[in-house]
């Protein structure tokens, strides 16, 4: 298939119930916030990881839709994989990288055969040289749209992990532990999707399918006690259309669109559901840009 031949913008709503939506190691894996708004923060990363695992579970890790940036991965050897296919002896490359004139080629086989290399892009250049691949698929940090509370929780684990802490602790075979949730948020990230770094990449029609499924039911297939529960609740995509490259270049300023929806707290106390927002897109101003933008609304 062809890369896409549109340019996208959207705007991703999701929501966590007690639990840790992204932990920050600097502050003993508490949830991450702006310290000056205390409104909640997921960083681009996560979001991506989970997409990641998605696309892997899904597709069972083969080619076109393997991931190169996954659990326990040693990423060099993807790169000494690529120069085996195209038939190169990287111990005859002499050269302080290896890969030398072969390096676009290892850089088009990565984008070829690894889903998260030609929508996220990677920086391949390693001791073993595979380039540098700019995605056509970017994402912001998600902020919360009302300010959240960090709860700390004490737990007991009924149980140790040696026999000499057992008897350290008299027969008292328990282990305290920290726990850490946030008891509500509704999180809002923005995204781009860029036409010309996916025709560099060869990012698909079907690629981006499989993005949008990815934001639609990542969540249900990343649980774990950390998370509590964690749900998407509304993908709104920009498609830019037209004639000629307007399709390709855009034809609205993404900052515009984004500002068309707006979320607002309905009720009165602090929200503790989804229930307690609305969310509204100003159906007036995207009529003005009909016959240039298409509004998706996918979830």
């Amino acid at each position: 298939m062809s890369a896409i031949s549109n340019r996208y913008e959207f705007v991703y709503l999701f929501d966590v119930k007690d639990g840790n939506p992204n932990g920050d190691p600097d502050a003993g894996n508490m949830p991450r916030i702006d310290s000056e708004t205390g409104h909640g923060l997921v960083t681009d990363v996560s979001l991506k990881r989970k997409v990641r695992n998605y696309v892997g579970i899904t597709k069972r890790y083969e080619p076109p839709y393997d991931i190169y940036i996954k659990e326990k991965a040693v990423l060099i050897e993807a790169h000494e994989k690529a120069y085996k296919e195209l038939g190169v002896d990287l111990e005859k490359d002499d050269k302080k990288r290896k890969g030398g004139d072969r390096v676009p080629e290892a850089r088009s086989w990565m984008c070829k055969n690894f889903y998260d290399v030609r929508s996220f892009g990677a920086v391949m250049a390693l001791k073993v040289n595979a380039g540098v691949v700019k995605g056509p698929v970017q994402l912001s940090f998600a902020r919360s749209v009302d300010p959240v509370l960090q709860f700390e929780h004490s737990i007991t684990r009924m149980a140790v992990a040696t026999k000499e802490e057992a008897e350290s602790q008299g027969g008292d075979n328990r282990t305290m532990g920290k726990k850490h949730t946030v008891p509500y948020g509704l999180y809002r990230s923005h995204g781009f999707i860029s036409a010309f770094y996916a025709e560099d990449t060869g990012f698909t029609e079907e690629d981006l399918q499989l993005f949008w499924n990815s934001l639609t039911n990542m969540f249900d297939h990343d649980r774990s006690a950390a998370r509590g529960e964690m749900s998407a609740r509304r993908l709104i995509v920009f498609k830019h259309i037209g004639e000629g490259e307007s399709a390709r270049l855009g034809t609205h300023p993404a900052h515009k669109l984004f500002d068309t929806v707006t979320v607002h707290r309905k009720s009165d106390g602090p929200p503790r559901s989804y229930a307690d927002y609305e969310v509204k897109i100003d159906e007036a101003a995207i009529e003005k840009l009909k016959g240039k933008i298409e509004l998706l609304d996918l979830i």
